[in-house]
């Protein structure tokens, strides 16, 4: 397929980007999808593609799932990913990240970057070196460090949501939940819910880190492919994307669906089902956007006690999706989907109305995201 009708395929993209510097060893492609609320941001994400056309496939995917993520979050921002082409355990080095940033600083704020898979935040370093449009920098540099403690954050208050609609109380105490993956967020998320009350069991891949983290707490293991259909109030996948996927839904032995992973449907027809099995879905991309609202704050000045009181924000946004899918009879995940696009449809049309084309300099980002306070 060609290039061209690759990217209209994946959604109406206002400006994808080719980088290329051969002594750099720099192949990157940048997607900025939607500025009707604000500049693009989204991670840049080092994988070793199999080919060129996987990675705009994935830039393309990514770039719109952060428009959708950004405004369903309430936030003033806008769509973008970016996907560098190679091995992130091997091919990394200062002057592949520099001549990245290059890149980026010649958009002009239009696109803000951020770390991602295969990304660090000493990558972001290499990048902050070239240009100011990037998030995620060290607390030395007055960035936000880690975002995954937000991003769990806010997937815990996902978490209270999806148990406030479902059991009529948005208490955790003795509410079991099965966690998935144990990365960052799901770490995170497990000090969270044992916090809580929850009573909470686990499952990764690596056994070690599981074993740590069970010994501390005191929690149960499961197998990792057993989990998914294990008996319990709430699934929480925090590790791949597809684990709702025909295999698993007729198995599923739980009441709600909420986690931190990105795309855990396999496919949109899987939420239908879900809501058919009388299962309550947490739309992934509005419960997990904790760590897009940290590098928010960010943007603004960053204060930790301020992006950890943002997060909470996450509640009040999926009740708003629940209140949409049972006021229209459609699945959480249509709801989701409708709400962000309602947001980007009426703010989008009052800014290029009043004020212009919206896609804002950075210098003039922190003045515009004050009014949200």
């Amino acid at each position: 397929m060609l290039t061209f009708e690759l990217i209209e395929k994946h959604g109406e993209h206002e400006e994808v980007i080719f980088c290329h510097n051969k002594e750099a060893g720099l192949k990157a492609i940048i997607a900025i999808h939607n500025t009707s609320l604000g500049p693009a941001l989204g991670g840049t994400r080092m994988w070793n593609y199999n080919n060129e056309e996987e990675a705009l496939v994935d830039v393309l995917r990514l770039s719109k799932g952060m428009t959708y993520k950004a405004s369903a979050a309430g936030l003033n921002l806008g769509g973008g990913k970016a996907v560098i082409i190679g091995d992130p355990k091997s091919q990394k080095t200062e002057a592949l990240f520099r001549a990245f940033g290059t890149y980026v600083n010649s958009l002009q704020g239009k696109y803000i970057t951020a770390e991602d898979v295969g990304t660090t935040v000493h990558d972001m370093e290499y990048v902050f070196m070239e240009t100011p449009y990037v998030t995620g920098i060290p607390v030395a540099f007055g960035g936000s460090g880690d975002p995954s403690p937000y991003t769990a954050h806010g997937t815990l208050m996902g978490i209270k949501a999806a148990v406030k609609e479902k059991l009529g109380s948005d208490s955790l105490k003795g509410v079991r939940v099965a966690v998935q993956g144990l990365g960052n967020v799901g770490s995170h998320l497990v000090d969270f819910l044992v916090k809580e009350g929850a009573l909470v069991t686990i499952a990764d891949i690596d056994t070690i880190k599981t074993k740590r983290i069970s010994e501390k707490h005191g929690l149960e293991i499961l197998d990792p492919d057993k989990i998914i259909t294990s008996e319990c109030d709430v699934l929480a996948p925090c590790a791949l994307g597809a684990v709702i996927n025909d295999n698993t839904i007729g198995n599923l032995k739980c009441q709600t669906v909420a986690g931190g992973a990105n795309n855990q449907l396999a496919e949109p027809r899987h939420g239908e089902q879900l809501m058919e099995l009388g299962i309550l879905y947490a739309p992934d991309y509005v419960v997990n956007a904790g760590g897009l609202m940290n590098v928010f704050v960010e943007l603004e000045g960053y204060s930790s006690e301020r992006a950890f009181e943002k997060t909470t924000q996450v509640f009040d946004n999926l009740m708003h999706v629940f209140k949409i899918s049972k006021e229209e009879g459609i699945a959480t995940h249509r709801a989701a989907d409708r709400l962000a696009e309602r947001r980007i449809t009426q703010i989008g049309d009052l800014r290029k109305h009043h004020h212009g084309r919206t896609a804002r300099p950075f210098s003039t980002l922190k003045e515009m995201t004050r009014r949200q306070k």
